[in-house]
């Protein structure tokens, strides 16, 4: 997998205005697209990558095109790269620990609650879930021991609470094996 210097992440309450957002996105710098798509309920997701200064320009196209139709936004430089794994489901689980959960009413908090809980601490992301089937919610969970995934928790959920958008947190600190199971 090469390297992703940066995030840029727009979620937009219209499909409509999310696929004109993406191509402003694309045409405004250069920017890979990884993924420009309809999540529930009714919103669309788009995830770009590329060097800062084409990602911020970017992101700035994008949000002018989608005017009042934006969510959440956020451009992460230097993105953790557990992060795209997470997103992309290919962690692979080598130790179970404590279970650490994040939920955020925007699909692009989990984004960035995710970058600040791995950068937190060592912990190992499991999964970056996206809004789908999930009512437009996302969730984060994380593995690890207890203090360090209390620590990322703990960042994780500033990251959403600064911005209002955490449902809730909670950090499992002996999860039965079933939990694992459940999450994988």
């Amino acid at each position: 997998m090469p390297m992703i210097e940066t995030v840029g992440f727009l979620e937009l309450n219209s499909i409509a205005k999310g696929v004109e957002a993406a191509d402003y996105i694309l045409k405004a710098a250069e920017v890979d697209l990884a993924f420009a798509k309809p999540v529930c309920p009714g919103k669309y997701s788009i995830l770009f990558t590329g060097e800062v200064a084409a990602v911020k320009a970017s992101m700035d196209a994008g949000v002018k095109a989608g005017e009042n139709f934006i969510v959440d936004s956020t451009v992460i430089p230097r993105v953790h790269p557990q992060v795209i794994k997470a997103i992309n489901q290919s962690t692979e689980l080598y130790e179970k620990g404590a279970i650490g959960v994040l939920e955020f009413y925007s699909i692009t908090a989990a984004v960035y609650g995710a970058d600040a809980a791995v950068k937190a601490a060592e912990v190992t992301l499991l999964d970056v879930r996206l809004g789908i089937g999930i009512g437009g919610k996302s969730f984060v969970i994380m593995t690890g021991d207890v203090a360090a995934v209390k620590a990322s928790v703990d960042a994780g959920s500033a990251e959403g609470k600064e911005n209002g958008l955490l449902v809730s947190s909670v950090v499992i600190p002996s999860p039965r094996p079933e939990i694992f199971d459940s999450l994988m």
